[in-house]
C-alpha cells in the first residue's frame, strides 16, 4: 500500500499540541485538534458545544497569538477543526496519524491509548509526544496491530522552529511504519531526525538537563554567580545568547524541574545520578512561583525604576534576593571574542586560565565524558548525539564536534591529567590511531563508530548539501574575510557570506563584482546562500551600517555615492550574468539581504523566512535596487496580455511593504506580500536548501536558460506623490508618522514612484537607480539620519524622530 497523510489528529491542545497541529496544517494536512471537556461544567453547559469544547478553543486562540508565529499563513487555520474527546472521538476513525500530547501521566496515556484502540483504522500510526515515559509501558495491554503501528515522536518547543524531532521505535513496531513517519517528518514537516532509544528523556534532554545539573551544581561549589555562567556558556562556545539561565527562564523552572527529577528517578544506574538533583534554591524559587518569562520573573527579572528606567536583575542563589549586576567577563572571553573561527574560541576558553576557563572546563570535561558514555544506552553513535543538541537546543557544535574542536588527544592528555575517567572506548580508539570523532575522506563525511571501532558514512540527504564538507575538500575558490565562492559540483558555485550577521559591506560588493567574472569564466551557475545558526539565523540581516555612518560624519559621501554605485554595479551583473543565479534565504533576510535576493534569477527559501526592506528603521531607504527589483516583481507578476490601467493598486501595497518596513514572519507570507514570486519555492528542511537551490540552478540550465532581457520599467510617476502625500498629512495629524519618518517616506515614494513624470512611463534601471542613490546620500547628509542610524546600531531598535 502506499502511505498518505491527509488527516492527522492531535490530541492535547497546549502549547506543543497547537504548536504541532499549526506545523502539520503549515505542511498541507487536515488536522484534527482534541482536547478535553471542561471538569467545571456548569448543569446548563454540560449541552452546550460551545462550553464542551472550551479547552481546545482556548488552545486554539494560544496558537494564533502566539510570538514567535506558531502559523505560517493565517489561512492554515482553515486546515484545522477543532473538538472534544467525548462528543468528537469516533472522528479519529478517519485519522492517518493520531499524535497523543496529553499530560505526563501514565494511566491517563494509558486509558487514552486503549480507546483510541478501539477505533483507529487498522493502518493509522499512533505516536506519542512523550518527553519520558517508556512506550513499551504505555502500550501495554493493547493490540498486536496498535503496537506495530506505535513510536514515539518528540518534537521540541518552540515546534515551528526547532529542527529536532526524535524517533523512537516501539517494540513491535513496524519498519516501514518508522520509515514512513521519518521520511514525512524529513520531507514534509522539515524536521532533522534523530533515532532515539526508549530511555528516560531520550537523548536532547539526557544530554542537555546533564548540562544544566552539572552547571548549577559547579556554579554553587566554585561560588560564580549567574550572569557569569551565562556569559560563558553562550555564544563564545557556540550556544544560543540566552546560554544557560536565560534559556531556563524560557522553557520554564518548572518544566526543567520536572524533566530533571523524572531523570532522577528513573535512571538509577546513572554514574552522575546525583547531578540531577534538583537543587534547593531552585525548589524555593518554584515554591514563590519563579518560573521565568512567564511569571516574569525567574533567574532574571526586569523592572522599572522611580525614573521609568528599566533595569534587569538576577536572583542570588545564596540569599534569594534579586540584585542588579555588571556584564561578566573573563580574560578567556576576552580572548575568543578576538579568535577567527569557532574551535579557535573553543581553545582559549577550554585551555585558559583564569577562574572562568577552569569552570568551563570542568562542565566541558564532564559533559564530554558523560556523552560518551551514553552510547550505546541511549544512542548507537555520536552523530545522533550531536544533531539533537544541534537541533533540539541551538548549539552550533554537538558534544563530539565540540570535543574534536578542542583536539581530541590534547584534551584526553588534559583530563586524565586532571583526573577524569575517560571512556574506555575513547581511550581505545586513540590507541589505534583514530584522532578524530569526525574526517572527511574524498569528499565524504565520516564518524567513528564506537560498535565496529571504525569509521562510516554519516548518512544524509543526496540534497543536504554541507559546505563545511566542500570547504575541508579545498572546494574554496576565492575567498574574503566577509564572503567566500564554493565550488559545490557540476559546474555551480555557492557564494556565501560570513560576515557579521552575515551583513553586506564594502568587501561583499567589491567581491561579488569579481565573484560574477570567475563563475562565468569557470562555472555554469550560482547559489547565494550559507548555513549559519542561530533563531532566527541571519541569511543577511543588512547592510553595514557603521562604514556608511562613519563617512557620513566626516563628511565623505562622495564615498557613499560610489559605495551605492559599486552596489548597483553588483547588483545589475548578477541580474544580467550569463547563468543562472538562485538565492537561498532563510531566517533573516533583511534590507540588503532581501535586495540581494530580489536581484536573483530565482529564489529558493526556506519555510521559516523574515523578509523586509527594512532600512526605513535606520533613517535611510533601499540603495541597493531593493524597491526597483520589488516593483518590478510586482507588476510582472500578471500575464503579459493583461494591461494595467491603473498602477495605483500595484504601487500602494509595494511601496507599504518599504515604508512601513514590514517582514514577512514566513516564507509565505513574503510569497503574499511579494517578495517571492511565482516561479520562487519553498523548502521545508533547511538541511535540504543549498541542494534545492543547486538542484534549481540545474534546471533552469537545463531548460536552456538564458538571462533576462533589459527592459525598461512602467512606474506611476507623479500621480504616487499626491496620493502619499495627503496620506503622510492624515498619519501626521493622528501622530502616526514622525518629521523625518515622512521625509524617508516621501523620498521612497517618490523613488519607487519613477519621479516626477507621468503614469505609464518607460524607465531605465539606470534612471531609477540614480533617483535612489540621489536619496539615499542625501539622507545621510542629514543629522536625523546619523543619530539613527546611531541608535538602531547600540539598541537594536529604531529612534522615531
Amino acid at each position: 500500500m502506499v502511505r498518505r497523510i491527509k488527516k492527522a489528529a492531535v490530541i492535547g491542545s497546549g502549547i506543543m499540541g497547537g504548536g504541532i497541529a499549526a506545523l502539520l496544517a503549515g505542511a498541507g494536512v487536515d488536522v484534527l485538534l482534541l482536547d478535553i471537556v471542561p471538569f467545571d461544567l456548569k448543569d446548563e453547559e454540560k449541552k452546550d458545544p460551545k462550553a464542551r469544547n472550551r479547552i481546545v478553543t482556548a488552545g486554539l486562540e494560544a496558537l494564533q497569538k502566539a510570538k514567535p508565529p506558531l502559523l505560517y499563513a493565517k489561512e492554515d487555520m482553515g486546515r484545522i477543526k477543532t473538538g472534544n474527546l467525548e462528543d468528537d472521538f469516533d472522528k479519529l476513525a478517519d485519522c492517518d496519524w493520531i499524535i497523543e500530547v496529553v499530560v505526563e501521566n501514565l494511566k491517563i496515556k494509558q486509558d487514552l491509548f486503549k480507546r483510541i484502540d478501539g477505533v483507529r483504522k487498522p493502518n493509522t500510526i499512533i505516536s506519542s509526544n512523550t518527553s519520558g515515559i517508556p512506550l513499551k509501558d504505555m502500550s501495554v495491554g493493547l493490540s498486536k496491530g496498535f503496537k506495530q503501528h506505535f513510536l514515539g515522536t518528540h518534537f521540541f518547543n518552540p515546534v515551528r522552529y526547532m529542527h529536532l524531532l526524535e524517533i523512537i521505535p516501539g517494540a513491535q513496531a513496524k519498519k516501514e511504519v518508522l520509515n514512513f513517519i521519518a521520511d514525512f517528518g524529513e520531507k514534509r514537516l522539515g524536521k532533522g531526525i534523530v533515532w532515539a532509544k526508549d530511555t528516560p528523556n531520550f537523548i536532547g534532554n539526557r544530554i542537555g538537563i546533564h548540562g544544566l545539573g552539572l552547571t548549577m551544581k559547579m556554579m554553587l561549589t566554585d561560588g560564580l554567580t549567574i550572569p557569569e555562567v551565562d556569559a560563558i556558556f553562550g555564544p563564545p562556545l557556540g550556544r544560543p545568547k540566552t546560554a544557560i539561565f536565560a534559556t531556563s527562564d524560557l522553557v520554564g523552572l518548572d518544566t526543567l524541574a520536572h524533566v530533571t527529577e523524572n531523570t532522577y528517578e528513573k535512571c538509577v544506574d546513572d554514574e552522575e545520578r546525583d547531578v540531577f538533583k534538583v537543587p534547593a534554591f531552585v525548589k524555593t524559587m518554584i515554591e514563590k512561583k519563579l518560573l521565568g518569562n512567564k511569571t516574569k520573573a525567574g533567574y532574571y527579572k526586569s523592572e522599572v525604576t522611580p525614573e521609568w528606567k528599566k533595569i534587569k536583575k538576577v536572583i542570588n542563589p545564596a540569599t534569594g534576593e534579586y540584585e542588579t549586576f555588571d556584564k561578566a567577563t573573563f580574560p578567556c572571553l576576552d580572548a575568543a571574542k578576538k579568535a577567527p573561527t569557532l574551535p579557535d574560541k573553543l581553545k582559549a576558553v577550554a585551555y585558559g586560565d583564569d577562574k572562568g576557563a577552569k569552570f568551563a572546563w570542568k562542565i566541558t570535561a564532564g559533559a564530554f565524558v558523560y556523552a560518551a558514555n551514553r552510547i550505546p544506552e541511549i544512542s548507537d553513535t555520536i552523530v545522533e548525539i550531536d544533531n539533537a543538541m544541534k537541533w533540539g537546543y541551538n548549539w552550533e557544535l554537538g558534544p563530539f564536534e565540540s570535543w574534536d574542536a578542542i583536539g581530541l588527544k590534547e584534551s584526553v592528555q588534559k583530563m586524565e591529567k586532571d583526573g577524569y575517567k575517560v571512556p574506555e572506548k575513547v581511550t581505545k580508539m586513540l590507541a589505534q590511531g583514530a584522532t578524530s570523532f569526525y574526517k572527511i575522506d574524498k569528499g565524504k563525511k565520516l564518524f567513528y563508530d564506537f560498535a565496529t571501532e571504525s569509521y562510516k558514512p554519516v548518512k544524509a540527504s543526496a540534497k543536504a548539501l554541507d559546505l563545511g564538507t566542500f570547504k575541508a575538500q579545498n572546494k574554496v575558490a576565492k575567498t574574503s574575510a566577509s564572503c567566500s565562492l564554493i565550488d559545490i559540483g557540476d559546474g555551480v558555485f555557492c557564494l556565501e557570506y560570513h560576515s557579521k550577521m552575515n551583513a553586506i559591506n564594502k568587501e561583499m560588493i567589491d567581491f561579488i563584482a569579481t565573484t560574477t567574472q570567475y563563475v562565468e569564466a569557470n562555472g555554469s551557475g550560482m547559489v547565494i546562500g550559507n548555513q549559519a545558526t542561530g533563531m532566527p539565523a541571519p541569511f543577511s540581516a543588512g547592510g553595514d551600517l557603521s562604514y556608511m555612518l562613519n563617512l557620513a560624519k566626516a563628511g565623505n559621501f562622495a564615498e557613499i555615492d560610489q559605495f551605492i554605485r559599486n552596489g548597483h554595479a553588483s547588483i545589475l551583473g548578477m541580474r544580467y550574468a550569463p547563468f543562472p543565479v538562485v538565492a537561498a534565504p532563510f531566517g533573516l533576510a533583511l534590507g540588503g539581504g532581501c535586495e540581494t535576493c530580489l536581484a536573483s534569477d530565482r529564489i529558493v527559501a526556506h519555510t521559516d523566512l523574515f523578509m523586509g526592506l527594512v532600512e526605513i528603521g535606520a533613517g535611510l531607504l533601499p540603495g541597493g535596487c531593493g524597491m526597483i527589483n520589488l516593483w518590478r516583481k510586482y507588476i510582472e507578476s500578471k500575464p503579459e496580455v493583461a494591461k494595467i490601467t491603473d498602477l495605483g493598486g500595484f504601487f500602494i501595497q509595494a511601496f507599504m511593504l518599504v515604508a512601513q518596513a514590514k517582514v514577512s514572519r514566513s516564507a509565505a507570507e513574503a510569497k503574499a506580500n511579494g517578495f517571492l514570486g511565482a516561479n520562487d519555492r519553498i523548502v521545508m528542511n533547511r538541511d535540504n536548501l543549498i541542494g534545492e537551490a543547486k538542484k534549481e540552478v540545474l534546471k533552469m540550465l537545463d531548460d536552456g536558460y538564458a538571462p533576462p532581457m533589459k527592459k525598461k520599467i512602467p512606474v506611476f510617476g507623479r500621480e504616487a506623490h499626491g496620493m502619499v502625500w495627503a496620506e503622510m498629512l492624515n498619519m501626521k495629524g493622528g501622530g502616526y508618522i514622525t518629521p523625518h519618518m515622512e521625509v524617508i517616506a516621501k523620498k521612497i515614494a517618490h523613488c519607487m514612484s519613477g519621479g516626477d513624470v507621468p503614469q505609464g512611463t518607460l524607465v531605465s534601471e539606470e534612471y531609477l537607480q540614480s533617483l535612489e542613490r540621489e536619496a539615499f546620500v542625501d539622507l545621510w547628509k542629514t543629522e536625523n539620519t546619523k543619530k539613527m542610524a546611531e541608535h538602531i546600531m547600540a539598541t537594536g531598535k529604531p529612534l522615531m524622530l
